[in-house]
């Protein structure tokens, strides 16, 4: 679901070099002013099922409910959400915990968690070949996955809780795309993905999922990030987004079918894989949004799993350097502002 953390370099790198020579200011940069609610917020987000229901925000007139002017921008590349993020360009981000905390340290605006849409729940799988029917059955065996982007986080969990490591396999660095591919042609003995590129790798004959994310529940949070500057400079507006979200959720309970509809054509999916992609996605209500921001031992708590994915990142794969301020990541007081109305 995410790139590799140097991306971040040179997009800030480019970004600084393209505006420095010809004054380029990207459709979706933000300028804030004051506390004017005539601002439109900028949303990006992408192709997973729990981030498709902004989209019935934007179709059935949510966001004037809350008399706020958002501009969804739909990225069919992932990981360029996470980079106009980082550098500013955009309010806010769909993005997962494990990517929140790879981009933190350098977005230039600050990174702040302000709501939970989903957990994996099954979407982000290991599968393996024929004859490989357990992880425990990976040793020495080549896998081939993005390193350091949530499915290798997925595969770590799962080695070690079959007391194993990284170490214990080999490891192919690749694009989840690539991945899969090498995969389905006999070259990778496993490989690690996230919906739709799964579908592909499950046709190779013989192909069985070996561990999912819902084995780890909690361990894949897919998250509502917007700017610092945003939180201090417009907290209404988060408000805003906050409650519409919750709009979202009802509406989507009240009236399935237009809800489906208006999903499925934004995610560009038959209605099938739509049912088979949300039946691994675990849309979270308010109750389940507070016990997450809570404080707590396992991985149903971000303040938890952040510290495990922040090991993950800094000391058993070395992509980041240093550990961001992770009590500054999260902000729960919109989400208890709504639990009291």
């Amino acid at each position: 679901m995410a790139k590799k953390i140097w991306l971040l370099a040179i997009s800030l790198l480019l970004s600084f070099v393209v505006t420095t020579n010809w004054h380029r200011i990207p459709s979706t940069a933000s300028s804030y002013s004051g506390q004017n609610r005539e601002h439109t917020i900028v949303i990006g987000y992408s192709n997973w099922a729990g981030w498709w229901p902004w989209a019935i925000a934007e179709s059935e007139g949510l966001f004037a409910r809350h008399n706020i002017k958002v501009e969804l921008k739909w990225y069919d590349d992932y990981s360029k959400s996470m980079e106009d993020l980082a550098a500013g360009y955009i309010d806010g981000n769909c993005q997962t915990l494990n990517d929140t905390i790879s981009f933190a340290v350098d977005a230039v605006k600050g990174e702040v968690v302000v709501l939970v849409n989903d957990n994996s729940a099954g979407n982000d799988k290991i599968i393996a070949a024929s004859g490989i029917n357990w992880i425990r059955d990976l040793k020495n065996k080549q896998v081939a996955i993005e390193a350091g982007v949530v499915d290798d986080f997925l595969l770590t969990l799962a080695l070690e809780k079959a007391g194993m490591s990284r170490d214990d396999v080999k490891i192919l660095d690749v694009e989840t795309g690539a991945a899969v591919e090498a995969f389905a042609a006999g070259q990778a003995d496993a490989v690690g993905a996230f919906p739709p590129f799964w579908l592909r790798a499950l046709d190779r004959e013989g192909a069985q999922e070996i561990a999912s994310s819902a084995d780890f529940p909690g361990a894949i949070p897919d998250l509502l990030v917007v700017t610092q500057e945003l939180v201090q400079k417009q907290p209404e507006q988060v408000q805003a987004l906050t409650d519409t979200w919750f709009d979202i959720i009802d509406f989507m309970s009240n009236n399935p079918a237009r809800a489906d509809e208006i999903m499925a054509n934004r995610a560009g999916v038959s209605y099938e894989q739509m049912q088979l992609f949300k039946a691994g996605t675990k849309i979270f209500s308010l109750e389940e949004n507070l016990e997450a921001f809570s404080q707590g031992n396992n991985m149903k708590h971000m303040s938890y799993a952040a510290q495990v994915i922040t090991d993950f990142l800094q000391n058993k794969l070395k992509v980041i350097d240093k550990q961001p301020n992770l009590a500054k990541i999260f902000n729960q007081s919109f989400v208890k502002a709504h639990a009291t109305k």
